[in-house]
């Protein structure tokens, strides 16, 4: 455990917030100790290190993104910097409330 984080697996590139953590909290991770910038809601993630463009994000040792973009370790790791490396993704609706394949 690193304060209100978890590292789940040794092979994880992430650590997963037990609990809501505001800005300002420290956080020891493998080579250095963050501060977090922002506030990290619980169960969201940061990195446990330097995560480069295009590298896996491992979570419980497994695959569950794909960096987009170069992450700091402390940043928050989300929607906004991984895309997903599950199975493709699908909108189960669009905007006027109709699933894709109904409209083909």
């Amino acid at each position: 455990m690193t304060g209100p984080f978890l590292h789940l697996h040794p092979d994880d590139n992430v650590l997963v917030a037990r609990a809501s953590a505001p800005a300002g909290t420290e956080v020891k991770l493998a080579n250095i100790t963050a501060t977090l910038a922002h506030a990290v809601p619980l169960a969201h993630k940061i990195a446990y290190r330097d995560i480069v463009a295009g590298e896996r994000i491992l979570k419980y040792g497994m695959p569950i993104g794909i960096a987009t973009e170069d992450i700091a370790a402390g940043a928050h790791v989300h929607i906004h910097n991984i895309r997903s490396a599950y199975t493709p993704t699908h909108a189960l609706q669009d905007a006027n409330g109709q699933s894709p394949e109904a409209s083909k």
